[in-house]
């Protein structure tokens, strides 16, 4: 047998029995008498047989493979959930087939593809980017699938998001009930589902409070640090600046505090801020940051429970399911300092 794998025949043989029985034995379908097993597992030991655990599978019609697209396993929200994806789906006999689409349309719908091709028995699939209809034609005939995170308009599949609208809602009060009246808002793509539920529940709060919101303290962008730099900038050199802000992601919040340095200022003393999704770095930040904590592996687990029913037994809820956000309060929210003249903070030089 050197040089070449070991076949299921083989054992056979080399046991003396058939390569039904093998088979049977080794799928824990038949009790045989001790003499026997033993002969064939000394025959796998001797021969150093593998089996061919896929093609097992298929013949029992599924792979017990799912995939999981996301759109940056470097960003530390997607890597908490796949790992939760992963423990989850290990739990009820599945491996996960990741794939990191570096959120472009091309790749989500090439990894669509070639996950089908491997035969994965359903997708856990996350976007960060508006549908121009594209997706959801690409999973029109496609059934085993879950949404996390953010939707694809007009998808009729299971998914999971949080309670973004909530999630603005709360972040905005904190920032009204420590005083603020001029309240900006940073947030991603505007084409983006969670963007749009998380502005509305800024809105919606600043409303309740009986105050208004310029036109010009709201900016759209990208869900990165950069963006968060850049208007941050512009927002701070307005005629009439904001004293808070909301960023609907923890990563425009660092960028935030790039520009306040840049600026000469600081948070919470000239500016407060409220963050989203309570990434591993927000308490870290100087100042620890204020922000809303996402459920990231009760997401994960719920998706794989979600499809691992819809696999076995059709089953899909018929409206999204919705997990809780929560506010955790950190240092980077205090009262309206005394502004140094009308309307505008006095910039400081940089320390």
């Amino acid at each position: 047998m050197l040089g070449s794998r070991a076949t299921i025949r083989d054992v056979a043989r080399a046991a003396r029995v058939s390569t039904t029985t093998v088979s049977r034995y080794l799928n824990k379908n038949i009790v045989l008498p001790d003499e026997t097993a033993a002969r064939i597992d000394g025959a796998i030991l001797a021969l150093r047989y593998r089996p061919n655990v896929v093609a097992r599978r298929l013949l029992k019609g599924a792979t017990e493979i799912i995939g999981l697209a996301t759109p940056d396993i470097g960003n530390p929200f997607f890597a908490e959930l796949a790992s939760a994806v992963e423990a989850r789906a290990a739990e009820h006999g599945y491996s996960v087939i990741l794939c990191s689409t570096g959120n472009r349309l091309d790749k989500e719908l090439a990894y669509l593809e070639r996950l089908a091709s491997r035969h994965a028995d359903g997708l856990l699939f996350l976007t960060n980017h508006g549908d121009d209809g594209a997706l959801r034609r690409a999973f029109e005939s496609r059934r085993n699938v879950v949404l996390l995170d953010e939707d694809i308009k007009g998808l009729d599949a299971p998914k999971i998001f949080v309670e973004n609208e909530r999630g603005g809602y709360l972040a905005t009060r904190c920032l009204i009930e420590a005083g603020h009246v001029k309240i900006a808002h940073i947030s991603g793509p505007r084409t983006l589902f969670s963007v749009q539920e998380r502005e509305k529940g800024f809105r919606r709060a600043v409303g309740e409070s009986g105050a208004e919101v310029p036109e010009a303290f709201v900016l759209f962008g990208r869900y990165d640090r950069e963006f968060g730099r850049e208007a941050a900038q512009k927002l701070l050199s307005l005629p009439e600046k904001p004293t808070a802000i909301f960023a609907a992601s923890d990563y425009l919040v660092m960028g935030v505090l790039d520009a306040l340095r840049q600026m000469g200022l600081s948070a919470p003393r000239d500016v407060s801020l409220v963050g989203f999704d309570d990434m591993p770095f927000a308490s870290l930040l100087d100042p620890p940051i204020t922000t809303i904590r996402q459920p990231v592996r009760q997401m994960g687990e719920r998706g794989v429970d979600l499809l691992l029913a819809r696999i076995k037994e059709g089953d899909g809820p018929a409206a999204p399911v919705r997990l809780p956000v929560v506010l955790i309060e950190r240092a980077s929210v205090a009262p309206p300092a005394t502004q140094g003249r009308a309307g505008g903070l006095q910039a400081r030089r940089p320390r």
